[in-house]
């Protein structure tokens, strides 16, 4: 079966959710036997663990222009290659991953409706060349923010649509009132263009169906990590709690930060230490430094990841002995969770979103979200070696049973081959 797999590149500086999601379910596919494309947007990924086979289609700069300035008519050639050279986009991928869409209105509704000039015509060439290099058996759209792509597909070519689904909220609801409502309801007509929707958990195929109660075609799928990689070993000598996400304030670092000087000042967990990874951006670097300053006074039992690389993420999950992202919004699913289960790593979580559904007895769930509760949390599970021992057990077992790449891509699978045969 050939899939091509349609996904924004979001720069390769930090852990980006759905785009670590993307990338295990093509590399999974891949393990099938199954002949997958992934097809970036907006900025290219260098990242090796990711395997690109197209043009960039969409590029941010030249797009962003052609939104300001080119609605209407065509940008001029020399326009395209200045703005779409190799040095453009390598300064929007420094200044990539803002999680607000302020700004970005115009091509954020671009996107989702397809109706404008500069989407046409950029559409139009990521479509001829689909038909001239890899007519596919099935698309699969990363997020419905790229609705208006299934909406062109499907005028111009005969090709089953997937598309996943997971927190576009925290983006659309970022932008203005009026906008934030033009695209929830851009969204809603187009779905008519998509085949399937697939989700990461029940928590959010409910929230979803809730935004929009017409749908009945959604498919929830865990997320999966491949096991031979991602191995369980010995806890580390002294006890490690971990945060692996991109460290901003929207994933509750500074949270974490206060809670572990408060377990330092208590010394209840002799010799404690903190690592932090997932990398940054250039508009998380103030935050970072806030940080810091908090932990100033133990800034010796600490350890920052400076460098990002998808590569790396077994190697951090096998050095630390508990993973805690006290992320402060609704999280449709945790990526960082399916991963640290599979090294037999257990997880201190804020009882929010999923993670009351994805947790279980794989760690302890406390709220409210703040640094008295957190510390609370990860000191009853450190300090009480039985119930970290069976903790780091359900977590192995979940691993292996709910959330590994083959289940996910069997289930990926299934789902392709019945919307091909109707």
């Amino acid at each position: 079966m050939k899939i091509v797999f349609i996904i924004p590149g979001a720069g390769d500086s930090f852990y980006c959710g759905n785009c670590f999601r993307d990338n295990l379910q093509a590399t999974a596919l891949r393990k099938l036997g199954h002949d997958v494309i992934v097809m970036p947007l907006y900025l290219p990924i260098k990242d090796e663990a990711v395997k690109t086979d197209s043009p960039l289609f969409f590029p941010a700069t030249t797009y962003y222009v052609a939104q300001k300035f080119f609605q209407r008519i065509n940008m001029p050639r020399w326009m395209k290659r200045l703005f779409g050279s190799d040095s453009m986009l390598k300064w929007a991928s420094s200044m990539s991953g803002t999680t607000s869409a302020k700004g970005m209105e115009e091509m954020t509704l671009s996107m989702i409706d397809g109706d404008d000039h500069a989407f046409s015509e950029e559409v139009n060439r990521l479509i001829n060349w689909l038909k001239h290099h890899e007519k596919p058996d099935v698309i699969h759209l990363s997020s419905t923010l790229l609705i208006g792509i299934a909406k062109a597909i499907k005028d111009q070519m005969n090709v089953p649509i997937v598309c996943s689904v997971l927190d576009e909220e925290v983006w659309i609801d970022s932008m203005d009132l009026k906008s934030s409502g033009l695209a929830w309801n851009s969204i809603s007509h187009n779905l008519q263009y998509l085949d399937r929707i697939v989700t990461t958990s029940n928590y959010y195929k409910s929230f979803i169906i809730n935004k929009f109660p017409q749908l009945n075609n959604v498919d929830v799928i865990y997320p999966g990590v491949d096991t031979a990689i991602y191995k369980a070993s010995a806890p580390p000598k002294d006890p490690t709690i971990g945060f692996f996400y991109r460290m901003n304030r929207e994933n509750g670092l500074d949270i974490l930060a206060k809670a572990f000087v408060l377990l330092k000042k208590k010394n209840s967990i002799p010799h404690l230490k903190l690592k932090i990874g997932g990398g940054f951006t250039s508009k998380d670097k103030k935050f970072v430094r806030e940080v810091k300053r908090l932990l100033k006074p133990f800034i010796s039992d600490v350890e920052f990841v400076s460098a990002y690389s998808m590569g790396n993420h077994p190697s951090f999950y096998q050095s630390i002995s508990v993973i805690s992202v006290p992320i402060t919004f609704d999280e449709g699913f945790g990526l960082y969770l399916c991963e640290a289960y599979a090294c037999g790593v257990p997880s201190v979580e804020p009882a929010t979103g999923s993670f009351s559904e994805i947790v279980g007895d794989a760690g302890v769930l406390y709220n409210p979200n703040t640094p008295e509760q957190l510390a609370s949390a990860l000191e009853s599970l450190l300090v009480d070696k039985e119930a970290y021992h069976k903790a780091a057990g359900a977590a192995l077992k979940k691993a292996s049973t709910l959330f590994n790449d083959r289940v996910m891509a069997e289930k990926l699978h299934h789902i392709y081959q019945s919307i091909i045969k109707n």
